[in-house]
Order: structure tokens, then sequence, then C-alpha cells
């Protein structure tokens, strides 16, 4: 670092500025714009963040309560189509005396969603996160409020006549539509109606299984596509509220409840491992195969409102035979859990769980894919299990540990939300044993889908529409990076009391000046402004006007201890390729200058550090050592 760079990070300004600045007139005086000067020095957060926190938790509150309406909803179209009650509340499909008949009511179901998604709105149809997910990249997180009460109300309509999904993700998805609709009648940012768009989703998903910090990070992983302060706390304080308002309507116990299970041995945990690797390839299969249906209807030649009837013909199939696959099935992982369901009964229930839920779900009807995952992951992970422990008794090897690493891995490795997946399954079993095999189960799960799959269950179809979501978060490169490291100092400066036409003699004649485009503009050693090549050459009608009359705005400044986001921020807001830099305690006080070439030339190290391989220390043979 030469000497007026380091005087600039001491904030003295280089040796060829010093001296002090002159009085100018007032009217001279430059005034920071820039909505980057102060970020870098300033706080995470501002006051504005408490007022998006407070209603944040106050949806957290609605949607407990809507959870459990479109809950109590569900049971009552359950009881009404197999049972021919009008009763709410929980409600199963099983004990039904409908004979072959209940082959129908799926298809009733079908049809009355198809008939919605055609004349009401198309969005209701899919499983509704990656229609959120595509909101917030495209629509600046605008959700129409039609779907605030369409997709709950044909999920209702699709589940209660037996489709095979779970209800978290048309809650996941009605609160994220709720959130949307409060951050488009009170005046905010995009930004902020993003924060309450995920705060609902994570509110939705914590009133449905009681699970706040996986609702939390499963935000971060789909839907905010970041982890900041300002949009963290929010959806912190929505998934606690809607946490604690669950636990005053229905309880405290955990959703999924586990027996008790001992510490895992080492020979366990690879096992555990191990099937969490099974359980990756299991996950880029069934992602496959749900798209590859859903291609096959698209080839149909009837309108895609009947599609959801014709799936409904296949869910009422299946459901006759095996009756278990019908409607939510919590019950079921929760048999998986506790080993009630094991062998050939597991093998089937899982089989046909998922014909019935990949072929409803490629017909475009309403509804999630959180439980059918579990449930099928679940039961992949305790049959695997029961066959290594058979293998390798005395091992300690426990097939509902195995049950519990399937479930979450086979969610970690469809919609790649690692953390999100370890922490939902202890929440929803509140079994500290398995949060190792957990773990590493997710993990191995995790890596598998990386390198098999390019999107997950959640974007492909995003990529199809030609959106691209990343799955991959980093800190911002140039928010770590200092001006004062990146600006050059040694800057061309022209004279504001010189003419227009002295200005362009020495921009002719000075071979350094001919390599820059930006110009700033002292008078009397304090800056009035930047002038640019173009303006100082285009045609004038007195060119020996001085030069300060060309410059027509304040100049865009940061300081030298601002960062390169800063800086780039601020060039972007006021449309300029280069910025100057001042003196904090003297804002007239020129220290260098900052172009669009110097934020690029920043980026070659990042692009070194993560392609260029380096052996940094050869290795010795033993006696060539030196002490």
């Amino acid at each position: 670092m030469d000497r007026d760079r380091l005087e600039m990070r001491a904030g003295r300004g280089p040796a060829s500025q010093r001296g002090g600045p002159l009085p100018v007139a007032p009217s001279l005086t430059p005034t920071l714009e820039g909505m980057g000067a102060e970020r870098g020095a300033g706080k995470p957060l501002s006051a504005r963040a408490v007022v998006i926190a407070f209603l944040a938790a106050v949806l957290g509150i609605v949607l407990a309560l809507v959870a459990q309406t479109l809950t109590s909803l569900i049971g009552l179209i359950t009881n009404f189509a197999f049972h021919g009650k009008l009763a709410a509340g929980e409600a199963s499909p099983l004990g039904h005396q409908l004979g072959f008949a209940v082959v129908l009511v799926p298809v009733v179901g079908g049809l009355a969603v198809g008939l919605m998604a055609r004349y009401a709105s198309k969005a209701i149809r899919g499983h509704g996160i990656p229609e959120a997910m595509e909101q917030v990249l495209l629509n600046e997180s605008r959700i129409p409020v039609r779907m605030t009460f369409l997709k709950p109300l044909s999920a209702a309509i699709s589940i209660g006549t037996g489709g095979p999904f779970g209800a978290e993700g048309p809650i996941i998805a009605t609160g994220g539509a709720l959130g949307s609709f409060l951050g488009q009648l009170v005046k905010m940012t995009a930004d902020e109606r993003k924060t309450l768009l995920a705060a609902g989703a994570a509110a939705g998903m914590a009133a449905t299984f009681g699970s706040p910090v996986s609702a939390v990070l499963l935000a971060v992983e789909l839907l905010l596509f970041e982890y900041r302060a300002r949009s963290i706390v929010p959806v912190a304080l929505a998934a606690s509220a809607a946490t604690a308002a669950r636990i005053a309507l229905v309880g405290s116990a955990p959703v999924f409840p586990l027996p008790e299970v001992t510490l895992p041995t080492g020979f366990a945990v690879g096992a555990y491992i191990a099937v969490g690797g099974l359980l990756g390839f299991a996950s880029v299969g069934v992602t496959r195969l749900v798209y590859a249906v859903e291609d096959a209807f698209e080839k149909l030649p009837i309108h895609w409102m009947w599609w959801p009837a014709l799936g409904g013909i296949a869910v009422g199939v299946i459901g006759y035979f095996v009756p278990k696959t019908l409607g939510v099935g919590y019950v079921n992982i929760e048999d998986t859990l506790t080993g009630h369901l094991a062998g050939g009964a597991l093998f089937i229930l899982a089989g046909a769980k998922f014909v019935s839920w990949a072929i409803s779900l490629g017909s475009g009807t309403s509804g999630g894919t959180l439980a059918p995952l579990l449930t099928v992951g679940g039961a992949v992970g305790a049959l695997t299990t029961s066959v290594v422990s058979q293998w390798f008794p005395g091992h300690g090897i426990d097939p509902r540990i195995g049950a519990l690493v399937g479930m979450a891995a086979m969610f970690a490795g469809a919609s790649r939300a690692l953390l999100a997946s370890v922490l939902f399954a202890f929440e929803c079993t509140r079994q500290p044993m398995g949060l190792l095999p957990l773990l590493g189960g997710c993990a191995a799960s995790y890596l598998v889908s990386c390198l098999l799959m390019k999107n997950t269950i959640m974007t492909e179809k995003l990529a199809r529409r030609g959106v691209r979501a990343t799955s991959e978060y980093q800190a911002d490169f140039l928010d770590g990076l200092l001006v004062c490291d990146h600006a050059t100092t040694d800057v061309v400066t022209l004279d504001g009391g010189e003419s227009i036409a002295s200005a362009r003699v020495t921009l002719t004649s000075d071979t350094n000046a001919e390599k820059h485009q930006g110009f700033p503009v002292v008078v009397k050693g304090e800056l009035l402004g930047v002038v640019t090549r173009r303006e100082v050459f285009r045609l004038v009608t007195d060119d020996g006007a001085p030069l300060a009359s060309l410059v027509r705005r304040r100049p865009v400044a940061v300081y030298p201890d601002s960062s390169l986001r800063d800086a780039a921020d601020a060039m972007a807001a006021a449309s300029v390729g280069r910025i100057v830099v001042v003196d904090r305690s003297a804002p007239k006080k020129l220290l260098g200058i900052l172009t669009r070439s110097d934020l690029l030339l920043a980026h070659q190290r990042r692009i070194v550090a993560s392609s260029k391989r380096v052996q940094v220390r050869k290795p010795t043979r033993p006696w060539e050592r030196t002490a």
C-alpha cells in the first residue's frame, strides 16, 4: 500500500491534497448523496424495523387462528365427504362405508379444484411454495389478495376429499399471501413486503407443527434469500407468536411424539448417515418422477381444468385398496416413528402413498409436499435400518431413529433446506438423541442431491418458467472491502475557475488524463463536483465560460471507511460510473476517486480465492525435516 493510501486509511487525505481547504462560497458546498454513504457505519436495524417486527408478530397470531380454521375446515369436508355428517375437528377417511364408491370422492374434489383454478385463479394449483418464491423474485412479493382465501379453500376441498397431502403447504402459502396482503395495505418497500411474506409463511408452518426455529430457517432458505437482522427478527417474532398462540389453542405436545431412545453408538451413527445418503438418491428420484408425471399431464389433449379430476381417479382407486393413503395421513408418520407400522405394511403404504401423491400433485390440484415426503422418507428409513439392524445386531441401530432420519433426509434432499429439515424433525419429536443422526443423515442426503440434481422440488417449476432461484447464500463480498483500499488516490483534477477551452487543452495534452472519463472539479482546493469528458467536449455556446458552469449537480461521494458495497449502491442510485472519496470530517476535501473498473478489479480477489488451487507448503520426508 502506497503512502497516499496509508494516509487515506488514517483519514488525513493524500499528500498531494494536504494543507487544508480554502473557504468557498456556500453555493459550492457539496452534499453527500448516495444511499450507501453512511450504511457501513450505521446500525444493522433502524426504528422502521420495530414497526415491521410488530406487524409480523400480529401476523403470527392471526396465522395461528387461520391454521386452526383450515384444519377444522378440512375435518368438516372430510366428515361430510366420507361419513355423511356435518362435524368439524380432526377427521380421517378411515372407517367409511362407501365401498368402491369411495373412488368418486377424490374425483369430485378434483373437479371442484379444477373449476376454481380456471374461473377464480390458476395460482391455486400446486403446493404453494414455488408460487410464493416466484412472487418474491419477480413481482416484489405482491401476491393477489384473492389468494388469501382461494388457496386454503381449494386445499381444504382437495385434502378433505381424500387428496394425499398435508395441510402444511397450503397454510404456508396462505400465510405468505396474508403477509403480502398486509404489505400492500401499508406503505412499505419491496424488501419489507418480502419480510412480511416470509414471516407469514414461517408463522403458518410454526402454527401447524409447533416448530418455530425450523420455520424461520425454512423462510431463510426458501423465501428470504438472505440472512440479515432486518428480516430475521420479524420472521422469528412471527414464528414465536404463532407457536405461542398454537400452545394456547391446542396445547404444547409434540406433533409426532417419539418414545425415548438411547444415545446412538458410533457404528449406528455411521449407519444413519448411510441411510441419509440413500434417501438423497430417493429424493432425486422422487423429484424427477413427480415432474415426469406433470409432463405427462401436459401432453393430454384435454383442458388442464379436468386434470385434477383425472388425478382423483388414481387417488380413489389407490385409496380403495390402501385406505391409509387418503387424506392428510399424519397418523401414518406417527405410527412409523413409534414402530406400529413395519415390514410389508410399511412398504405397501410408502409405495401407494407416493404413487397417489405424485399423480395427484402432477395433475395440478391444490396440496402440499411436506407430509407425503415425510411419509415416504420415514418408511424408507425405517425399512432400511430394520434390515441393517438384523445384519449387524448389537450395534444399537434403532429403526425408529432410522424413520426419523429418513423423513428429514427425504425433505432435505428434495428441497435443499438442510438446517430446516434437521430442526424440523427435532422440534416435531423433541427427541434430542436424534439430533446427531439427523445432522449426519440430512447432510449426506443434501450432498447427494446437490451432486445429482440441478434444481429442487421447489425450484424446478420456477426454472421451467425461466426464473432463477439460488439455494446458496454468502456474505456480500464487496461489503467486506473498504473504499480506502481500492480507490485511486492519484486523481486528475480540473480547476473550476479555468475556461472550458483551457480544460479541453488540458485533457488532450495530459497523457494521464486521456485514461479517464470523469474528473473532479475543485475551486481553491475544495471539491465542487464531477464533470465527464463528454460534457467538456460537447458543443457549448461559450467556450470561455468557466468550467464550474458545467457542474450541474452536487457530487456523489463516499468516505474512506465506507465499504465497496456502499459505493456500488451510491453509483447505482445516482446512475454514475464514478464516485469521489471525501474526508468524513471535511466533506469538501477530496481524497480520491472510485470507478466501476475499481469495483470489477476488487472481484478478481474473490474469483482467484474460489478457483485458483495452490499448494502452500510442499510435504517433506521425515528425514528431511529440520528442527
